[in-house]
């Protein structure tokens, strides 16, 4: 089954075909800059240029940078805030006529992890953060997903200021920080969100973890710490999962059952 996966970020926008039974790209990544200001209307018609070039009229899986429930937007951290309370899952689906489904950005990505990558099989508590212009969270308990958790807008008391813009790999180009130096600053966020949620795994995803090797050596945690194994590809093919258990693959289910479910 081949399903076309976008996944909306704050510096690009990307999408591909998805080839769910392999759980890899069926096509080339094709990427159109996020446009500025990130309203609506603007990142709606770059997602029906995408599936116009990509010739498609199958379902269609969007992953997003903000709490989504039923398909509404309810935040806006790195995109215009005329997207709170906006039917965002309605109006693309009005603008590509695709049957759309619309899900947390972080989400879909450990969605993606968790059933084809470095979470496979993983049983208790699983914390997938993507490092990139935010930082993006992906919970889950047994397998089955936690949504929204929107990790990334923890507040850092000691340093006065949201774990993002803290931490995350936008921080560390803006502020020209070497590995030693914002692996200190990620250290201490990882073992703030360490006492809240005590996880048996943490896996580190984003377009820095193909650099993993610079800076996992430095961390300084408790728990296990992973690089993903799907990378970057990881929203679009979490986001295709998405789409295909809303509309026809229920063995693709965001609540995937856990190791032990299935040995019951």
């Amino acid at each position: 089954m081949t399903i076309l996966g976008i996944d909306v970020g704050g510096s690009g926008i990307k999408g591909a075909l998805v080839d769910l039974d392999r759980g890899v790209f069926a096509s080339e990544r094709i990427r159109i800059k996020t446009p500025r200001p990130a309203k609506p209307k603007a990142i709606v018609g770059v997602i029906r240029e995408l599936v116009e070039q990509f010739n498609y009229n199958g379902p269609l899986g969007v992953g997003f940078p903000a709490v989504v429930q039923d398909g509404i937007v309810l935040s806006a951290a790195n995109v215009h805030d005329k997207w709170i309370r906006y039917h965002g899952q309605e109006r693309i689906a009005a603008e590509t006529g695709c049957q759309v489904r619309m899900l947390n950005d972080a989400d879909a990505a450990g969605t993606a992890e968790m059933h084809f990558g470095a979470g496979r099989g993983q049983r208790g508590v699983v914390l997938i953060l993507t490092l990139g212009t935010g930082i993006g969270s992906a919970l889950f308990v047994n397998g089955r997903l936690v949504p929204n958790t929107e990790l990334g807008h923890l507040y850092l008391r000691k340093s006065k200021i949201d774990a993002e813009n803290y931490a995350s790999d936008r921080a560390r180009t803006d502020l020209d920080l070497n590995w030693k130096k914002w692996a200190k600053r990620l250290s201490r966020y990882l073992q703030h969100v360490e006492m809240l949620f005590s996880p048996n795994l943490i896996i580190l995803g984003g377009g820095v973890s193909k650099k993993h090797r610079d800076f996992l050596p430095l961390l300084k945690t408790d728990t296990r710490l992973v690089p993903a194994q799907l990378r970057n590809q990881a929203g679009i093919i979490g986001a295709a999962m998405a789409a295909a258990e809303e509309f026809g693959r229920p063995d693709l289910a965001l609540l995937t059952p856990s190791p032990a479910d299935e040995e019951e």
